[in-house]
């Protein structure tokens, strides 16, 4: 079968690599599509993602749909529509004992922070325990549930947030997590989404998904304290101080957008004194369900996806990925691999 394999800094190469086998309570998936995220861009541009470094062979890929091919426990059919919750969780320790996405010793689906590292999706077959399936629904298609990993990333961080009923919502980024932020938020009850972006490319994009307005802030300033939430989703420095200015007192900023780890300046002082609550976003617990069932439900987050390429051009979706302003989420489609 063929596989994208990373090898390390701008070494990519699609290759003959054999068919796996499942064991006992593991299922053999028959991979459709995956979304390429940023950190698959991190190892394929940079050889790492964060302290995390490409040291042998890696198949990127978390965010897939196919259909199951082998399931030795014969209880799904070969041919069922399915997307994977990507995460083996580790053990818990204090504190978060519910929240089995932080516990350290786990592992996720194309990441290198393992050794050896965990193979993703961008091959034709797909190795998964019986636990991370998720069946999809009939009335969701197989190349739109790509996006279960994502949203799911999105919703985690609106539950994050707390209620948004009523809520005024900044979502600062315009990549597609941030596009499916607004979706998240909007489906949670925000009463109001602004989008906020330095490129206008991306921010056609949100507009086309129907949020209430966008804000080009390489030519306009964010309205000061005039939102209830904001959700970081860039990881820019500017942009998270950017947000600290926009959130209203006693107001929220979620960061949701992965940032270097190392020293950035942040000018915090609004943070201090409108007593803003800051909190963080790490993947995601069980919001892959919801994420499929709000998928079934609003076809329009379809749009997200902007390219979907062969797996034979997956060089060519990677370079395409990095471009912003040309694209909102690249999918390789594995469906019509030789």
């Amino acid at each position: 079968m063929k596989s994208v394999v990373i090898n390390g800094k701008l070494d990519l190469v699609v290759t003959d690599v054999p068919v796996p086998q499942p064991a006992d309570g593991q299922v053999r998936v028959r991979v459709d599509y995956v979304g390429i995220c940023g950190s698959d861009l991190h190892y394929y541009y940079e050889g790492a993602n964060g302290a995390f470094t490409v040291d042998e062979p890696l198949v990127p890929g978390h965010e897939l749909s196919g259909r199951v091919d082998l399931d030795p426990s014969g209880q799904w059919a070969p041919g069922t529509p399915v997307t994977v919750h990507p995460a083996r969780f580790g053990s818990p320790t204090r504190g978060t004992e519910d929240e089995p996405h932080l516990w350290p010793g786990g592992s996720y689906l194309g990441s290198a922070s393992t050794h050896p590292h965990t193979q993703g999706a961008m091959s034709e077959m797909l190795i998964v325990d019986a636990g991370m399936i998720r069946v999809l629904p009939a009335d969701l298609p197989v190349r739109r549930a790509v996006l279960a990993e994502p949203l799911a990333v999105s919703l985690h961080a609106v539950a994050r947030a707390g209620s948004l009923v009523g809520a005024r919502v900044l979502v600062s980024g315009a990549g597609p997590i941030g596009l499916l932020t607004a979706a998240a938020a909007r489906a949670h009850g925000a009463a109001h989404v602004t989008v906020s972006d330095v490129l206008s490319e991306p921010l056609a994009r949100a507009a086309a998904l129907g949020v209430d307005a966008v804000v080009l802030v390489s030519e306009e300033r964010l309205e000061a304290d005039a939102y209830d939430v904001v959700f970081e989703c860039s990881g820019a420095a500017p942009a998270i101080t950017a947000a600290f200015g926009a959130v209203r007192r006693r107001g929220t900023v979620v960061q949701v957008g992965m940032v270097p780890n190392e020293p950035r300046p942040l000018n915090i002082a609004p943070l201090i004194a409108k007593e803003v609550s800051l909190v963080g976003v790490f993947r995601f617990k069980d919001e892959i369900d919801e994420a499929v069932r709000l998928l079934a439900e609003r076809p329009e987050i379809e749009a997200v996806i902007t390219h979907v390429l062969p797996q034979v051009d997956a060089l060519r979706a990677f370079e395409i990925a990095k471009d912003s302003s040309a694209s909102g989420k690249v999918v390789v489609d594995l469906t019509s691999t030789p």
